[in-house]
């Protein structure tokens, strides 16, 4: 009964599931690696940023460049401030307000954007503090440059004179003349009237929509596994049963063709002049 596995077919079919269901468990499996490899991120970033409010401050040149070991340490440099600029349309506590962004040229004439403090409202030159004068030593949290379209990052352009969307070299570049370090800090003490930024867990390291995503991706390929076990059950039922059925003699039936004439029958009044004939030949006794 089963001789009809060997046609080929059958063959082509084997084939394909005895390929396709390693090939779906084993995207499936990689997606949630991709999505454990994730959440050990999250929690890495956690304890480090924990870690890194009670660790001493480093110079900056030992930070640098800004990656997930060193994103969040407490860093410390010396120079002078520079140009100010404001970052609008950056939440705090739940209301919208703007960061206040300073250049620290150090050490080399490099310059360094310092986030000094947060302000509520709209973004204002008027309403924000002047840098201090002279040379300073600023200390807090190291952080790698934004890229537009990141979590509260603005990807607008068209801002006015003295603003940026986000702090990076990048976007930097064409507003100030000077040579950008590709990081910033947020200052642990900000400046009068303002409040601390707080730092950011390094990209790639939370449980944000990608995690969900590898998760989503996880239950997509195990559902396609067991599809293509269904459909091949289904594909086998159905042949065994049409070669049973041919066994019993049972053969499907098959539609008329269309536009073939239909079958004549007789008609009422053929059989009706028939019947007649049938009568009038009769003898009657």
């Amino acid at each position: 009964m089963y001789r009809f596995l060997l046609t080929p077919r059958w063959w082509g079919i084997n084939v394909f599931v005895l390929l396709a269901i390693p090939f779906c468990l084993f995207m499936g499996s990689w997606q949630l690696s991709r999505f454990e490899a994730r959440v050990d991120d999250h929690r890495d970033a956690k304890a480090q940023a924990e870690s890194a409010r009670t660790d001493a401050a480093r110079p900056l040149a030992e930070l640098l460049p800004v990656d997930k070991a060193t994103s969040g340490k407490q860093a410390t440099a010396t120079g002078r401030y520079g140009r100010q600029l404001l970052v609008p349309d950056r939440e705090l506590s739940g209301r919208n307000g703007f960061y206040v962004l300073s250049l620290l040229r150090v050490d080399g004439g490099r310059a360094l954007p310092v986030v000094r403090g947060w302000l509520p409202g709209r973004a204002d030159a008027a309403k924000a503090p002047a840098a201090p004068a002279g040379e300073v030593t600023v200390t807090g949290a190291l952080q790698a440059s934004e890229q537009p379209g990141d979590d509260g990052v603005s990807d607008r352009g068209g801002l006015p004179a003295g603003q940026t969307a986000a702090i990076s070299a990048a976007s930097l570049v064409n507003l100030v003349p000077d040579d950008l370090y590709d990081a910033w800090i947020t200052l642990d003490t900000p400046g009068p009237g303002m409040t601390a930024v707080p730092a950011k867990a390094a990209s790639d390291t939370g449980l944000d929509l990608k995690a969900f995503q590898n998760l989503g991706y996880t239950g997509e390929w195990f559902v396609f596994a067991g599809f293509v076990v269904f459909m091949w059950f289904r594909l086998l039922r159905r042949e065994v049963e049409s070669v049973r059925d041919a066994r019993l003699g049972i053969l499907p039936e098959e539609p008329a063709a269309a536009g073939s004439p239909p079958v004549p029958g007789p008609s009422p009044v053929s059989g009706a002049s028939d019947r007649a004939q049938d009568d009038a030949s009769t003898p009657v006794r």
